[in-house]
């Protein structure tokens, strides 16, 4: 049994992954803003404050804390508080664990396949392709660099791309459900994606594995935005209109955010699936996923 310490644990991801560890007989306590339960510890950023008892004893940090990426329009103050709410969080927690000396056996932290930038290409991206140079990417480069300061302290960091995570409860998923499915754009831009229970068993096996490096957290199966959308109106039972939503329509209601939804890559599930350990995907295509989650 582990003692592990989660960030962003009221999120979508952060909730689900603290049942599974739970159930798994772990120890899970939450760093939040407004700690209500026993397990939940007070930190603020504003103020350069964690609580040193939710550091004391723990053996592993799980960073999920992040202003949501799609929750609102790129202003320039949003896309501070998107990158603050990411990298100052990871910095405050390394100098609070150096600080205290916090014998860590490893930082595991959320990243985005964002990586590799906003952009329909042929490469299907792996995790030694180069970072892309937008805004997306710019992000992405700068919560991994936040998370890798741990390995001055001689411990362990891995870090999980996250493609589109699809639940029953929230995220990305609630918002495709409409009336009538259509593709976004041209349809062509490629939606790589991850059920949220295969993503939790990727955070559990860098804890019970010693699972550590960079790994994209993405399935194995490609979907273009017409292939995705075709699957999940079947899945629904809607009906599905072949005429993508206008590109110039979603720019003008999303602004410079409107780029993560035309655009898209493939990214590559094979080093995760290679060196997984006793980790295998549950959900290897999107129909048994989808239709796990309706």
């Amino acid at each position: 049994m582990a003692r592990i310490l989660i960030t962003g644990g009221t999120g979508l991801v952060g909730t689900r992954l603290s049942k599974m560890l739970s159930d798994r007989k772990h120890e899970v306590l939450i760093l939040t803003r407004n700690p209500k339960k026993e397990n939940e510890f007070k930190w603020d950023l504003n103020s350069n404050y964690i609580d040193d008892k939710a550091l004391l004893h723990t053996d592993y940090i799980i960073h999920l804390a992040g202003a949501g990426i799609a929750d609102k329009r790129w202003t320039e103050k949003r896309k501070k508080v998107i990158i603050d709410s990411r990298v100052d969080t990871a910095s405050l927690l390394y100098r609070k664990v150096n600080e205290l000396k916090i014998t860590l056996k490893g930082f595991i932290s959320a990243s985005g396949i964002g990586y590799y930038g906003a952009k329909t290409s042929d490469i299907i991206y792996e995790e030694n392709h180069n970072p892309g140079t937008d805004y997306i990417a710019n992000v992405c480069v700068l919560w991994e660099a936040a998370a890798e300061q741990f390995e001055r302290l001689k411990i362990p960091v891995t870090i999980l791309r996250t493609g589109i995570v699809l639940s029953n409860k929230g995220g990305a998923l609630d918002k495709m459900k409409t009336p009538i499915i259509s593709p976004l754009g041209t349809g062509d831009q490629y939606l790589p994606w991850i059920h949220l229970d295969d993503l939790c068993q990727l955070y559990i096996n860098a804890v019970e594995n010693n699972l550590t490096g960079i790994f994209n957290a993405v399935a194995p199966e490609h979907h273009t935005s017409k292939t995705f959308s075709k699957t999940l109106a079947k899945s629904l039972k809607r009906p599905y209109l072949g005429i993508g939503v206008p590109s110039f329509l979603l720019k003008l209601v999303f602004g410079e955010m409107a780029i993560i939804l035309l655009k898209g890559s493939r990214i590559s599930a094979k080093k995760i699936e290679k060196n997984g350990g006793d980790y295998s995907f549950r959900f290897l295509k999107l129909e048994k996923a989808l239709n796990d989650l309706s």
